[in-house]
């Protein structure tokens, strides 16, 4: 499958770390170091974070001192005594995640407002800027959720509740709002801005010259040589390096690489079930790091540390140190993303063209003309970190803040097309291999995908490391409850684990529902990926019914939303009267949505409702857990 979500930076690292004596109390934490600013992060692929930690940061500019924080480490139950800090604010910055839950790290904190109904919490004055994508089903809801539930419980809004969609521009709508927020919290708290622009850095660099390599990070993403002796459990920590013992292209033909990768976890003692996810830590391509060494001109094998210059912070390292600049441009940081507005304003200093520091400034305001230029120059022509270096000379920065600036390098996701029953101790993968031209004529890969593709069986380096993440995408309780499963192209990964499972339930002898497949994909020639099995699945009972559509071997494109319509009458029976389950993988913004279209007229069609009872129908379906949505944008 394509990649669906990310991992937050949040979970990335023990080593990053403070000892697990660590405080708990904000409240104390922020007294201790003069502290009157909190900002949380809800963060599942990293950008809530590095958007509290920009926040923070900010609080300086205004002449007062903020810390992010992750609610995971702390007592929220503290909330209510945030009053006893003067002039203080707690921002929450709350991404949503799925079907609109909260993300991984938020979990607690969001059980915690659910449960207290009696919590006080009017001497806090907060804000919240919620990250969303509008494609999606529940957009923003833990932000607005979080907004709202504070608002209840007797909490002071000091600003209005920002909305960032990621299916527009994130970046813009964050900034936009952050320019409004800083002077309304001035005005509130009766404070001028200091108005110090300059680049504040939150990290000093450390050069090691006569460091042992054996405590020298190479590529590990928690425990230092966790990679050379594994202990169990493995989870987002501490990854299990999985051997791939099968990559083969699934198509026969067309421009398109789609590929079909097993995962060997014998001995790991990790579990999965049909419909989880199985995330990835990739690295970047070293042809793309060699280039940033050389445009740069450093020495990338240099062992160095970067010390957060707060000693009382929970972070004191922004990746994994000590390492060397090759490992951390390699593993852990993120140089293939078009860089956010404010690493463009922390560098502006370092271009010795006046034109360049003024074009570079001017992108970080949320003026129109800056707002267009970081559009098109760098969103629009998919510039990453090396191509702005390229096509900027003048600009020069030190490494060392250049790596303090880059995010967080993300685990990736793909839904897993394999069942543990049937292969207990492998995990398979479908997914696309990304690459396309940009305006500027370079050829920009995916980092997860291209990286895979060149994972040879018997290679060097043949491994992946890995772990699970738990899916609410899971078949029904009763396997006589008929399925429906709808999955064009890489969206069929999952229900080749679905599949696989019914089978076996039918060799154990169990009663088993119908089992309905929509798959879609361009050519019959070409990508109709997993043929063999769908076709065997068919003549061995397993599937009840197969419609594939062939989007482009005819004049009109037929779809599978087109199937789903032609089948009405069935398809209504077996939702209607006979409790059938609907499973839907693939692209949320186009064929998801057409998808739930077609259902709400075959609800009018065939049902007899009008649109406003079908659209109740499907939400209803969805609240019982019988409509599930694995999607991604």
């Amino acid at each position: 499958m394509g990649c669906v979500f990310s991992l937050p930076e949040d979970k990335r690292d023990v080593a990053e770390r403070a000892p697990s004596t660590r405080e708990t109390s904000f409240i104390e934490k922020m007294k201790k170091t003069g502290k009157n600013i909190i900002v949380f992060y809800g963060s599942q692929t990293g950008t809530a974070e590095e958007f509290a930690n920009r926040l923070a940061k900010d609080a300086q500019r205004y002449g007062m001192k903020g810390m992010a924080a992750d609610p995971e480490e702390y007592s929220m139950g503290e909330l209510s005594r945030l009053s006893e800090i003067p002039n203080a604010l707690a921002i929450f910055c709350m991404a949503t995640y799925g079907e609109g839950d909260p993300t991984d790290n938020a979990q607690d904190f969001y059980d915690w407002l659910q449960e207290n109904d009696d919590e006080d919490l009017s001497g806090l004055n907060f804000t919240v800027f919620a990250l969303g994508n509008k494609t999606y089903e529940h957009y923003n809801a833990m932000g607005k959720y979080v907004d709202k539930r504070l608002e209840d419980l007797g909490a002071k809004r000091i600003f209005d509740l920002g909305l960032g969609d990621d299916d527009g521009n994130l970046e813009e709508d964050f900034i936009s709002w952050r320019e409004q927020f800083w002077p309304a919290v001035c005005e509130h708290f009766g404070v001028e801005a200091s108005g110090d622009e300059s680049s504040i850095r939150q990290y000093e660099l450390k050069v090691h010259t006569d460091l042992n390599m054996n405590k020298v990070y190479t590529g590990e993403i928690g425990r230092l040589k966790s990679f050379e002796v594994q202990k169990p459990p493995f989870d987002s920590k501490n990854p299990f390096l999985a051997t791939v013992t099968v990559n083969r292209r699934l198509n026969k033909g067309g421009d398109r690489h789609l590929m079909h990768l097993e995962l060997d976890i014998t001995g790991s003692k990790i579990r999965y079930e049909s419909g989880d996810h199985v995330a990835v830590f990739p690295t970047n391509d070293s042809a793309l790091v060699n280039k940033l060494g050389e445009v740069l001109g450093v020495d990338l094998d240099v062992v160095i540390s970067l010390n957060n210059l707060d000693e009382e912070s929970n972070k004191k390292h922004p990746f994994p140190c000590p390492t060397t600049y090759r490992t951390a441009l390699t593993h852990y940081l993120d140089i293939t993303n078009p860089p956010r507005t404010n690493v463009l304003y922390e560098l502006a200093q370092y271009a010795s063209d006046p034109k360049d520091q003024e074009n570079m400034r001017k992108m970080a305001s949320s003026s129109p003309e800056g707002k267009s230029l970081y559009q098109n120059w760098v969103l629009d022509a998919c510039r990453n970190i090396l191509a702005i270096l390229e096509d900027m000379p003048s600009l020069k920065p030190p490494i060392d803040h250049l790596c303090e600036l880059l995010p967080r390098l993300q685990a990736r996701y793909y839904s897993i097309a394999s069942s543990s029953k049937v292969h207990p101790n492998s995990i398979h993968i479908c997914a696309v291999v990304v690459e396309y031209q940009t305006k500027t004529g370079r050829v920009n890969k995916g980092v997860a995908t291209s990286w895979l593709k060149n994972k040879l069986v018997n290679g060097h380096k043949s491994t992946v490391p890995m772990y699970i993440r738990k899916s609410q995408f899971r078949l029904p309780f009763k396997a006589s409850n008929p399925v429906i499963m709808i999955g064009p192209g890489t969206g069929i990964a999952p229900f080749m684990g679905f599949i696989q499972e019914r089978g076996w339930l039918k060799q154990q002898g169990k009663e088993v529902g119908e089992t309905v497949m929509f798959f879609g994909c361009r050519h019959k020639n070409e990508d109709y990926i997993y043929q063999e099995e769908l076709e065997d699945a068919e003549k061995n009972k397993v599937l009840t019914q197969l419609n594939v559509a062939f989007s482009r071997d005819q004049e009109h494109k037929v779809y599978v939303q087109h199937h789903l319509k032609k089948s009405k009458e069935p398809i209504w029976k077996l939702i209607h009267s006979e409790n059938a389950h609907i499973y839907i993988c693939g692209d949320a913004r186009n064929m998801a949505k057409d998808v739930q279209l077609a259902f709400y007229e075959i609800a009018e069609e065939v049902g007899g409702m009008t649109r406003t009872q079908a659209t109740d129908y499907v939400k209803k379906l969805m609240t019982k857990g019988r409509y599930s949505q694995d999607v991604w944008s």
